[in-house]
């Protein structure tokens, strides 16, 4: 009789999420959590109230711009799974008016600071031989949209830092996978980018006015749960897929491109 080894599962239950006070990161976790993992919430300022008392999940503090706290995050957190680089800021203007300090803000969290978590993870999952790392990136990456320019350049980066790590870490078991939310009415995402009256100035209002009333525009649009859900079949997908457009209109975006 010939005995045939069943190939083996990979188990995973532990997911590290940056910036989990609200929005997808907050869907995310609390998800993740009713599906049976073990959650790890990292915020800048830790709120355990914003999640269900549990003991299976941990909240850390984490400012994923600050060299310091994501090594003392990381070092609390022990072994983790799955790392969820959520963490984002938005940003909304013409490009004439925008300063070159903002456009370093964008980049500071929504593109290297990506890449420092995920240095900080990669030796962990690249020593076990498995691993997944899922990077929240944005429909604005799907066609070209005007008051993006600077968010947009910055989570362009972000996928194209994602796709070539997920070649780089191929050989070892380990997975990169990006998730492209469209627009959340619901979010913080202008909030998180500060005040937009000076980045679109009064000679672009007739441009501008448009754009700006279609955002308020209530339709068939994304969810922080559309969100999680993504981040979950990214998480257990085994195809090969790198992206995974989150909500209806980013999936059309996706669909039409």
């Amino acid at each position: 009789m010939v005995l045939i080894r069943a190939p083996s599962v990979e188990v995973m239950n532990t997911i590290l999420i940056t910036g989990t006070s609200s929005g997808y990161g907050l869907e995310t976790a609390r998800y993740f959590h009713a599906q049976g993992w073990n959650v790890i919430a990292t915020m800048r300022t830790p709120r355990e109230d914003v999640l269900p008392a549990s003991d299976r999940i941990k909240v850390l503090q984490l400012d994923v711009t600050d060299a310091d706290s994501v090594a003392a995050a990381f070092a609390a957190a022990g072994p983790i799974d799955v790392l969820v680089n959520n963490a984002g800021i938005g940003g909304i203007g013409v490009v004439e008016a925008t300063p070159v300090e903002k456009a370093r803000e964008l980049f500071e969290t929504n593109t290297f600071a990506v890449m420092a978590t995920t240095k900080a993870i990669i030796p962990q999952f690249r020593e076990r031989g498995s691993g997944v790392v899922v990077n929240i990136s944005s429909s604005v990456v799907l066609g070209a949209m005007p008051l993006t320019a600077m968010y947009k350049a910055s989570k362009m980066a972000t996928e194209g830092f994602t796709a070539s790590l997920a070649l780089e870490l191929a050989d070892f078991g380990v997975r990169a996978k990006l998730v492209q939310p469209g627009y959340c009415p619901t979010t913080q995402f202008t909030a998180n980018g500060g005040d937009i009256s000076d980045l679109i100035p009064e000679t672009y209002a007739g441009f501008a006015g448009p754009i700006l009333e279609a955002f308020s525009v209530q339709g068939d649009l994304t969810t922080p749960l559309d969100v999680a859900e993504a981040v979950w079949r990214a998480v257990h997908d085994t195809t090969g897929t790198l992206r995974f457009p989150a909500g209806p209109d980013a999936i059309a975006l996706a669909q039409a491109r």
